[in-house]
C-alpha cells in the first residue's frame, strides 16, 4: 500500500544503530529531524543519548515486548542483519514480524535495509527490476523478509539493499592483505562508502520517494584483483595477491537511484577515491 500524499516527517526511528545506523542518525540531526535510535547494548545508551540521539535498549533475540513509544515515528529504518551463521532463514522473518506487530498501528513509511547478497552469482548483471534467487541462509533470509515487509498493508515499505559496506573503520583490505592467490580476481565489485549510504537514505526522505527498491551501489565495478590490491598497498598494508581468473559473479547496477531519486554519488570513481583515502 502506498502512500503518496507529501507528510510532514519530524522524527525518524533507527532500529539498529550500528556502523551505518549511528552515521545517519548524526546526519538526520544535522538536519534538524527528531531522531530515536536502538541499540543491544546498555552501555551504549549513553553514548546516543550524548549524541542528541532518544535512545532504547532492544534486543530482538530476547523481547517480546517492544517499547511502544520507539515506533511512535513518522518513517521507521530497519537496520539489523541477519547474524552471520547463527540463522535460518525462518528465523530473522519471524524477528521482523515482531517489528511489524510494533509498528504497524504508528508507522506509516517503513525502510528496510537490505543487502545485494539476495542475489546469486549468476554470471550476470542486475538491478532493482531483476527477481533475486539467493544461494545462501542469509540471502534467503533477508529476501524473505523484504517479501514479508513489502506485503504488510499498514505502511508502505522501500528496501535499499546496501552493496559490500566500505568506508570509515571499516577498510575491507584487511581480509586481504597479505594473502596469496586469492580466487576470482576478475569479478567485479561492488561496493558502497558510508557517505553514499547516508546520501541515498536522506534523499529517499528528502524526496519522499517512498515504496520503491533502491540498490545503494556505487556505478564503478573494477575487478577485484585491480581494486584490492590497490587499496592494501594505499592503505600500507602486506601486499595481496590475486588470481586472475573469473569464477561465478555478478554486477549489482542501480536504476532507480540515479532516475527516480537523482541521486549524485560522492564516490564515482574507487581510485581517484583511495587518492584522499582516510580510514
Amino acid at each position: 500500500m502506498l502512500f503518496c500524499k507529501q507528510m510532514e516527517i519530524k522524527t525518524v526511528s533507527i532500529l539498529g544503530c550500528g556502523w551505518f545506523g549511528l552515521a545517519f542518525a548524526k546526519a538526520l540531526l544535522e538536519r534538524s529531524y527528531g531522531v530515536k535510535g536502538s541499540t543491544t547494548s546498555a552501555d551504549k545508551l549513553e553514548k546516543l543519548s550524548a549524541e542528541g540521539i532518544k535512545p532504547y535498549l532492544i534486543n530482538l533475540n530476547e523481547e517480546e515486548y517492544l517499547p511502544s513509544d520507539f515506533f511512535n515515528a513518522d518513517v521507521l529504518f530497519i537496520s539489523v542483519p541477519p547474524r552471520a551463521k547463527a540463522e535460518s532463514s525462518s528465523q530473522y522473518p519471524d524477528k521482523i514480524k515482531k517489528v511489524i506487530a510494533a509498528a504497524k498501528q504508528q508507522v506509516q513509511q517503513v525502510v528496510f535495509v537490505s543487502s545485494t547478497g539476495v542475489f546469486e552469482d549468476g554470471n550476470f548483471a542486475v538491478d532493482e527490476n531483476t527477481r533475486p534467487h539467493p544461494q545462501t541462509d542469509a540471502g534467503r533470509a533477508i529476501l524473505a523478509t523484504e517479501d514479508l515487509l513489502r506485503r504488510h498493508e499498514n505502511f508502505s515499505t522501500t528496501i535499499v539493499r546496501f552493496a559490500g559496506l566500505i568506508g570509515k573503520n571499516r577498510n575491507l583490505a584487511r581480509h586481504f592483505a597479505g594473502k596469496r592467490d586469492i580466487p576470482n580476481g576478475l569479478a567485479p565489485i561492488n561496493l558502497i562508502e558510508l557517505q553514499d549510504c547516508i546520501g541515498i537514505c536522506l534523499k529517499i526522505i528528502e524526496t519522499q520517494n517512498f515504496g520503491k527498491i533502491y540498490h545503494a551501489v556505487t556505478p564503478h565495478h573494477p575487478n577485484r584483483a585491480e581494486f584490492y590490491e590497490s587499496l592494501c598497498l594505499r592503505s600500507g598494508m602486506e601486499e595481496a595477491k590475486f588470481k586472475r581468473e573469473l569464477l561465478p559473479w555478478k554486477q549489482v547496477n542501480s536504476s532507480n537511484v540515479p532516475q527516480t531519486l537523482n541521486y549524485d554519488f560522492k564516490v564515482k570513481n574507487w581510485f581517484q577515491w583511495m587518492e584522499n583515502l582516510s580510514f
